[in-house]
C-alpha cells in the first residue's frame, strides 16, 4: 500500500514573483537625506596597477656587472741567469752588453718605439675644446637619491620567524648569514624550525647552507680574519660557532652553567692576535668574553651594575654592543632602560670599569655604533628617535631626529660616507639620512615590506643593504652612487659639523650648570634665611619668657617686701598701743 502526502504552502510564502521582462522604472521608496547626520569624508587617492601578469625585466638574461680599477705595479730587478750574481757589477754589465748587441733586441725596440711614442703623445695631448663644468652645474647635475630592490631571501619553512640578526661575508660580501628566531614571549611552538641560513646573493631561490643550532639563533657574526667561521648567540643563552668547511652542525657549544641566562642579543669579534676572541651581551645583565678554542667557560665576566658593586640582581639588561678596534680597552653597552654605558675592560677595580653613562632614550637601545670615520661620535636608536652623541658630552646628544610614527628597531652608519646612516622602523620603512643634505627628515624613505623590520646590515662597499623582516624575509637593496660614494670635502664638513654641535652642547651644558648652581645657592640662601628667622623667633620667645620670669620675680619680691613692711608696722603699732594702756606707777 503506497501512502503519499502533498506538502503545500500559500503563494505569499514564496516571496516576490520574479518577472524577467523589460518594464519602466518604478520608485519603491524615497528617503531624503538628513543634514544633521550626513558626514562627507574625503577619500584618499590611490594608484593601483591593473596588470594581471608579473612584472619582469626587459631582458631575458641579467648579466653580472664587472667593475674595473686601475692599479700600479712596482717592478723589481730580476730575471738574471742562474750563474749570474746580481750584486756583482761586472757580471751584470757583461750581460747587458750582450743583450744590447743582440739583433732581436734591437728590432724589438725599433718596432715598439713607434707604438710607445704614439701612446706618450696621446697621453700628453690636451683637448682645447673641452669645457670644464662649473661647481654650480655640478651641483645641479647631482644624482637624485634612489634605491632599488635586487632580491628577497625568504624563510623556506611554513611557520615564519623573524630575522633578528644579519652578517655579511668578510671577503667581498657575496654571502649573507641570517639568524632566524621568535622573540615573542611563549610564542615558540614545537613545529617551529630552529635552523638559520647562509645565502648566496646571486641565488635567492634556496640557501647555500643551513645552520642547525639546538636553540634558535638571535644574532650571528662572521669572523673578520677567517671567513669560514661564524659565531652565534642562541635564545637559551648559549654561544656556538660553526666552521662552514665542516658542515651544518656547530663545532662547539658553551656550557649551560657558564652561559647567559637570557637570550644573547649581540655578539662581536674582538681584535686579537689569534683571531678567536669575542664577547657577548644579554638581558641577564652580563657581558662575557669568549675564546672559541675553549668554549666551556668564559675567559672574563662583567656585570652591568650601575652601583659598581657587580650584583647580578641589580644589573641592567644589555641589548646592544659596540667595540672599536682602535680602542681595544673600551667598549659600550646599550641597555633596556635607555642608558648607554661606557666601560673600560682593563680597569683594576669594579668601580672603575664603568666610566660613564649617557641617558637619552625612553626605551631599550636596539642599535649602538661608532662612526667609522669619527670614533668619538656614536649613533644610538631607541624608542622613536635616532641620536648622535659625542663622548665629551654626557648630558645630552649633539644631534637627533624628529620623533617618528613607529618604533625604530635598528640602525647603522655607512662604511664609506661619514654623513650617511640608515634606520629601519617597525612599520617596514627604511630611512636613509644624509645630515649634510638635511637634518629634519630622511633623504630617502622606502617602504620595504608590509611587516616590521627587525635588523639591518650594510655591505663594506656601502652599496648593498640587507633588511630582515618579521616574516623571515631578507630584502637586498642597492642604493645609488650618490649615497654610496664619498663626496667632495665630506670628511672636513662632517668634522666641522660635529665640532660645532659639540661646542654648542658644551655651552648649553655650562649654562644649565650655572642655572642649577644659582638655583641651589638661592635655595640655600632662602633656607638660611628661614633658619635665621626661626632662630630669631626662638631668641625672641626666650627673651620674652625671661622678661616674663624676671617681671614675676620682681613682683613677688616687691609683694614680699610690702608684706614684711606691713608686719613690722603692725608690730610697732601694737607696741605703741600696749604702752598707752599700762597704768602709771606711783612714785611718791
Amino acid at each position: 500500500m503506497e501512502i503519499t502526502y502533498a506538502y503545500t504552502k500559500t503563494r505569499e510564502m514564496f516571496g516576490r514573483q520574479c518577472v524577467f521582462s523589460d518594464r519602466a522604472e518604478e520608485l519603491i521608496v524615497n528617503i531624503p537625506p538628513d543634514p544633521g547626520v550626513t558626514q562627507i569624508l574625503p577619500k584618499t587617492t590611490k594608484d593601483q596597477a591593473v596588470q594581471s601578469c608579473q612584472e619582469m625585466s626587459e631582458h631575458e638574461v641579467n648579466t653580472r656587472s664587472f667593475e674595473t680599477n686601475s692599479r700600479g705595479i712596482n717592478h723589481l730587478e730580476g730575471g738574471w741567469p742562474k750563474d749570474i750574481n746580481p750584486s756583482e757589477m761586472e757580471q751584470t754589465m757583461r750581460i747587458r752588453k750582450n743583450i744590447l748587441r743582440d739583433e732581436g733586441f734591437i728590432n724589438s725596440v725599433l718596432q715598439l718605439g713607434s707604438v710607445m711614442e704614439a701612446c706618450v703623445k696621446q697621453n700628453n695631448s690636451i683637448d682645447i675644446y673641452q669645457q670644464v663644468a662649473d661647481e654650480d652645474e655640478e651641483e645641479e647635475n647631482q644624482e637624485v637619491p634612489s634605491a632599488r630592490t635586487i632580491s628577497v631571501f625568504r624563510d623556506p619553512n611554513e611557520l615564519k620567524r623573524a630575522i633578528t640578526g644579519l652578517s655579511w661575508h668578510p671577503d667581498g660580501g657575496r654571502k649573507l648569514a641570517a639568524a632566524f628566531s621568535c622573540l615573542k614571549f611563549q610564542k615558540i611552538s614545537k613545529d617551529m624550525s630552529l635552523d638559520s641560513y647562509i645565502w648566496d646573493i646571486d641565488n635567492p631561490i634556496r640557501p647555500e647552507m643551513t645552520l642547525k643550532p639546538v636553540s634558535p639563533l638571535v644574532c650571528v657574526d662572521y669572523n673578520p680574519k677567517d671567513s669560514h667561521i661564524l659565531l652565534g648567540g642562541s635564545y637559551n643563552g648559549q654561544i656556538a660557532y660553526w666552521d662552514t668547511r665542516r658542515g651544518s652542525q656547530p663545532v662547539e657549544y658553551s656550557s649551560m652553567e657558564h652561559s647567559h641566562r637570557d637570550p644573547v642579543y649581540k655578539i662581536i669579534w674582538v681584535q686579537s692576535k689569534t683571531g678567536t676572541d669575542a664577547f657577548s651581551a644579554s638581558t641577564d645583565g652580563q657581558v662575557l668574553w669568549w675564546d672559541i678554542r675553549k668554549l666551556s667557560e668564559p675567559t672574563e665576566r662583567f656585570i652591568l651594575d650601575q652601583g659598581r658593586e657587580e650584583k647580578l640582581d641589580r644589573a641592567l639588561g644589555a641589548v646592544s654592543l659596540e667595540f672599536e678596534a682602535t680602542m681595544p680597552t673600551k667598549f659600550m653597552v646599550g641597555t633596556e632602560k635607555g642608558l648607554v654605558v661606557s666601560c673600560n675592560r682593563k680597569a683594576k677595580t669594579p668601580a672603575e670599569k664603568i666610566v660613564c653613562t649617557y641617558d637619552g632614550h625612553h626605551g631599550p637601545i636596539y642599535a649602538l655604533q661608532r662612526n667609522p670615520f669619527f670614533p668619538k661620535n656614536f649613533l644610538t636608536v631607541g624608542d622613536w628617535t635616532a641620536r648622535i652623541w659625542s663622548e665629551d658630552i654626557r648630558e645630552s646628544s649633539i644631534m637627533w631626529t624628529n620623533y617618528q610614527m613607529s618604533h625604530l628597531m635598528d640602525a647603522c652608519w655607512s662604511p664609506v660616507r661619514p654623513a650617511v646612516f640608515f634606520t629601519v622602523a617597525f612599520e617596514g620603512v627604511l630611512d636613509i639620512w644624509d645630515i649634510l643634505f638635511k637634518q629634519g627628515e630622511p633623504t630617502l624613505s622606502l617602504k620595504v615590506c608590509d611587516t616590521a623590520l627587525y635588523s639591518l646590515r650594510v655591505q663594506d662597499n656601502g652599496r648593498l643593504i640587507a633588511c630582515g623582516s618579521q616574516q623571515g624575509e631578507a630584502t637586498l637593496l642597492e642604493i645609488c652612487s650618490g649615497l654610496s660614494a664619498l663626496q667632495k670635502n665630506e670628511k672636513s664638513l662632517v668634522a666641522a659639523m660635529f665640532e660645532r654641535e659639540t661646542k654648542r652642547e658644551k655651552i648649553l651644558e655650562a649654562r644649565q650648570r650655572e642655572i642649577r648652581l644659582k638655583e641651589r645657592s638661592r635655595s640655600e640662601q632662602s633656607r638660611d634665611e628661614e633658619v635665621g628667622r626661626e632662630e630669631g623667633k626662638e631668641d625672641t620667645e626666650q627673651l620674652t619668657d625671661q622678661a616674663e620670669r624676671d617681671f614675676y620675680s620682681l613682683v613677688d619680691a616687691e609683694l614680699r617686701r610690702r608684706e614684711k613692711r606691713e608686719e613690722e608696722k603692725d608690730v610697732r603699732d601694737e607696741g605703741a598701743v600696749n604702752g598707752r594702756d599700762e597704768p602709771e606707777k606711783d612714785t611718791s
